[in-house]
């Protein structure tokens, strides 16, 4: 049998499993996808986890059931590439793998800030959300949230809080003179105009340096919080930057253009990853997987595998509350209640079609 080993069912690892699904797999291939959760989550909605304005159940997919696919649940510990295998804690017998794709993801990333990783929240997972969302919605009213970060994540995460709860009082913490430094300037203005209108404070030029319980440092200034969300960047999880391969200065694993190590070619690399051009996002990621499904489809029949297209995103959505939302879509600013439907209506539905 030949072995094939996903680890990470999200976007990236669920996409190239559907692919090589589709491609009617040989009878001597075998699939095995770890990953800690029995069960595909849609991270792009662990904002609305950590506000409480969705239960698990809407954010969760079932793995699909097939007879060449089985699921081993469980934290890795190690991916030894050496000895092409994947040890897992309390698991005595390590998962052997003839072809490996790497799909784990990203966490956050505290720049070395004394405190940050102790003493925040984060929405990097659905049990981080789930914690989040305690300490959100057990405060009592007039209490102080503070999300550190004012990209895609942080925008999404305080706008939600302020929808479910707005009895508290939130601030936004943002690095530079504007949120969303990454989109066009009439989303900017648009996003800043809400948060005004909605009262949400917004702390341009921040610079956090130091965080304890109950408080951190801003430009040298002690400002108490009640609770501290972190959104302020991420990296590649941290069993992927142990990995003895080339990176990026993101500490990305450098890949061909069919994805695979250059110095180990049973082995790809998926989504935030992998190095790329591109901003890490859910859609690229589930592109790049489709990709590589097609990719290890034809090398599994033993064909000589199609270089991929050039990767064409269709554009990125957020969501300012139930309501109202931005985003770029075909290359052009769009904000209002069109891209909060397209978000909702549209992007959400093909992933849980799918």
């Amino acid at each position: 049998m030949r072995k094939v080993v996903i680890i990470g069912g999200g976007y990236g690892g669920m996409n190239a499993l559907h692919q090589l699904l589709d491609h009617d797999l040989p009878d001597d291939v075998h699939i095995n996808v770890i990953d800690r959760n029995p069960y595909h989550s849609l991270k792009t909605e662990f904002y609305a986890i950590a506000a409480g304005t969705k239960s698990d159940k809407e954010v969760r997919i079932d793995f699909p059931i097939h007879e060449q696919v089985n699921y081993t649940f469980g934290d890795i510990i190690e991916i030894d590439t050496e000895n092409n295998q994947i040890r897992l804690k309390n698991n005595e017998e390590a998962v052997t793998y003839d072809y490996l794709l790497i799909g784990l993801g990203c966490e956050d990333n505290y720049h070395g800030i004394q405190g940050a990783m102790e003493y925040t929240e984060s929405v990097q997972s659905i049990a981080n959300a789930r914690q989040a969302n305690i300490k959100v919605n057990n405060l009592p009213a007039y209490s102080q949230v503070s999300v550190v970060g004012a990209g895609l994540s942080g925008i999404e995460v305080a706008s939600e809080i302020r929808e479910s709860r707005p009895d508290l009082n939130i601030r936004l913490l943002d690095r530079g003179a504007s949120v969303l430094s990454a989109f066009d300037e009439k989303i900017q203005s648009y996003v800043e105009e809400w948060f005004h209108r909605n009262e949400v404070d917004i702390l341009h030029h921040s610079n956090v340096e130091l965080v304890a319980e109950g408080i951190f440092y801003n430009n040298g200034e002690g400002i108490e919080s009640d609770v501290i969300i972190w959104t302020a960047g991420v990296r590649p999880n941290y069993l992927v930057r142990s990995l003895p391969f080339e990176k990026d200065r993101h500490e990305k694993i450098i890949i061909n253009d069919f994805y695979q190590v250059p110095s180990n070619d049973n082995v790809f690399i998926v989504g935030d990853c992998a190095a790329s051009n591109y901003s890490p996002s859910a859609q690229l990621a589930g592109i790049q997987g489709e990709q590589i499904g097609e990719i290890l489809a034809a090398i599994l029949r033993n064909e000589t595998p199609k270089r991929p297209k050039e990767i064409k995103l269709k554009g990125q959505l957020g969501s300012l509350g139930k309501s109202d939302g931005f985003g770029n879509m075909y290359r052009q600013p769009v904000t209002g209640l069109l891209p909060r439907l397209a978000k909702s209506g549209g992007v959400l539905w093909l992933n849980k079609r799918h």
